[in-house]
């Protein structure tokens, strides 16, 4: 229900002259979104122009961190999709009340095929981490998967400058799921649905209470010069054909 009121919102903030009177003719709409977004926002973006022939959609995928950085440095964006609520709460430029939160994720442990370390809990990886018997990839500090990892970490009374030999990075969830995709170490902390369309092998989920809520807001910038656009493909991402998508990868669309 909040996020049906949201929409709402989102349709009355944008019906500017800047958005709702402009014509939709050979529209291109620029997305930023986090790299966790990018098989279900790719096969969603070409349902949506499939059926919208008129309107271009190009996508810009990378850690949260990297795309706020981008957008401040002055890249031309349209919407932002989070992977974090902290990289959209810093963002400046944001079009007042098109923000809403649109999916929840889980942080999970993720295994290469065979599981050769034997991993199979979080409690297992603190275990095994203060013995210094395996090598675990994690995001850097910067992305919000490595943000939700160090609050893991912290939960297991851990410290990341103690584990320096057990521990390997990515600059994104990409990065890190590649990593145990490819067998270069023995575990990694990615979210549950880069997991799925890796198939790879989850082994555990973090409670909130271990890391927070893995919440994804979305919102369209003030640069953004086709409002009306952006507002219907963001109704597309939150109605029936979004919600599919979604939760067929492991997301849960937020109601």
């Amino acid at each position: 229900m909040k996020r049906r009121i949201a929409i709402v919102a989102l349709c009355l903030a944008l019906c500017l002259p800047t958005g709702c009177g402009q014509k939709s003719e050979g529209v291109e709409l620029t997305v930023f979104a986090a790299a966790s977004l990018t098989e279900t926002l790719t096969q969603l973006g070409e349902a949506y122009t499939a059926a919208h022939p008129q309107v271009r959609i190009i996508f810009n995928f990378d850690s949260s961190g990297t795309l706020k950085r981008q957008i401040e440095e002055g890249a031309q964006c349209d919407i932002f999709i989070s992977a974090g609520q902290k990289q959209m709460d810093e963002l400046e430029g944001v079009v007042p009340d098109s923000r809403f939160d649109i999916l929840e994720n889980k942080v999970a442990l993720a295994v290469p095929e065979g599981n050769p370390a034997g991993i199979r809990s979080y409690d297992d990886l603190a275990a095994a981490l203060r013995r210094g018997e395996l090598l675990l990839a994690i995001g850097n500090a910067d992305v919000p998967v490595g943000q939700y990892t160090q609050k893991i970490l912290t939960y297991y009374g851990l410290q990341e400058a103690e584990l320096a030999s057990s521990v390997t990075y990515g600059s994104n969830v990409k990065e890190v799921t590649t990593q145990v995709s490819e067998g270069m170490v023995d575990c990694g902390i990615i979210y549950q649905t880069d997991a799925f369309s890796a198939h790879l092998t989850v082994v555990d989920t973090a409670s909130a209470e271990m890391c927070g809520q893995v919440i994804y807001p979305a919102a369209i910038l003030e640069r953004c010069e086709v409002r009306a656009e952006a507002q219907a493909f963001l109704q597309y991402l939150t109605g029936e054909a979004g919600d599919k998508v979604f939760a067929a990868v492991g997301f849960t669309p937020i109601a």
